[in-house]
């Protein structure tokens, strides 16, 4: 063997050895079969459904016959995307609506918000599925940390917009879509906007955490009302999300091919927060997470019903909520 397919080999061995103490090998996941007119008649949104989850999730619920509104921050995309799913989605399906949405702008939430509120008559389910992930330090139109800005409060702004048409909905669905990372987070309450001092993994790991803290407060404050409000965490899947890390050029190939072994494709990834969508299983089930369309333990951090509460106060300061 030749020295350079010798040092490729042994290269090639050590990141599969790597990939496989880092990612376990998961076990298959079992797709989920729905009647196709189980979403006849409802309304979803999806934020982020030009790729990844959010593509699978919108592609999969264009087949049962929902009404997808496609919320994007790049419209030639999602126009793409839409297209690519109605050519999927086979004869019977559902109606696609694009939307523009930028979470990193608070003025294009409300925009977003009120054409909704105007154009939709109700809404059946609401999922914040869009994020951003280990970018590096850069801030949103107001000002704000772009991870902590985009995915916390962009979503906490337009689900708190869209609560009236969403109670007027009931019984009506919010999801929220997290991540296993939030374990090594904590909500920095001196420092949201990290302004002292800057951790793209541990930003990314506070968003997610405060993902799952306002879904906690938000069930507690929505009792009664017809509208339940479930997290998850959909496991590592094959997207875009992980575009800012860095890594040599020559392991990139290498990392695509062990990508392939160990983490899930957007269809599998997509899986539980069809569920949550979708299943009659959580029909009033009310803050819980999700992981395998399974009800998933969280630490005590994720459930501290003091932090959550004062996390929604500044959040609502933050985002210009007045009562």
């Amino acid at each position: 063997m030749s020295t350079p397919l010798l040092i490729a080999a042994i290269v090639g061995g050590g990141v599969l050895l790597l990939m496989r103490r880092l990612f376990p090998v998961q076990k298959a996941v079992k797709l989920l079969r729905y009647p196709a007119d189980t979403m006849r008649g409802k309304t979803v949104i999806v934020t982020g459904a030009n790729c990844g989850i959010g593509k699978a999730l919108a592609g999969e619920l264009l087949k049962l016959q929902a009404r997808v509104v496609m919320a994007c921050r790049d419209q030639q995309s999602a126009q793409e995307a839409a297209q690519d799913l109605k050519n999927q989605a086979g004869p019977e399906q559902g109606e696609v609506v694009i939307k523009h949405l930028d979470l990193a702008s608070l003025r294009s939430v409300r925009k977003f918000c009120e054409e909704i509120i105007e154009e939709e008559e109700k809404i059946d389910v609401l999922i914040n599925n869009a994020g951003i992930y280990q970018c590096p330090y850069s801030k949103t139109e107001d000002g704000f940390e772009m991870q902590f800005g985009v995915n916390h409060l962009g979503h906490f702004l337009l689900t708190h917009l869209l609560l009236d048409l969403l109670k007027a909905s009931s019984p009506s669905r919010i999801v929220v879509v997290s991540s296993k990372l939030y374990k090594y987070g904590d909500i920095n309450f001196d420092d949201l906007n990290s302004e002292k001092s800057y951790d793209k993994a541990f930003c990314y790991s506070q968003s997610k955490l405060a993902n799952l803290l306002f879904t906690l407060e938000l069930a507690r404050q929505l009792e009664g009302t017809g509208v339940t409000v479930n997290a998850l965490t959909p496991g590592i899947v094959r997207t875009r999300l992980g575009r800012h890390v860095q890594m040599p050029f020559l392991a990139k190939p290498l990392f695509h091919l062990a990508s392939l072994v160990f983490f899930k494709s957007p269809l599998e990834g997509a899986q539980t927060p069809l569920y949550l969508a979708c299943s009659p299983e959580v029909e009033g089930v009310s803050g819980k997470c999700f992981a395998n369309c399974e009800e998933e333990e969280l630490m005590p951090k994720a459930t501290d019903e003091q932090a959550a509460k004062r996390l929604w106060d500044i959040s609502r300061r933050m985002v210009g909520l007045t009562d």
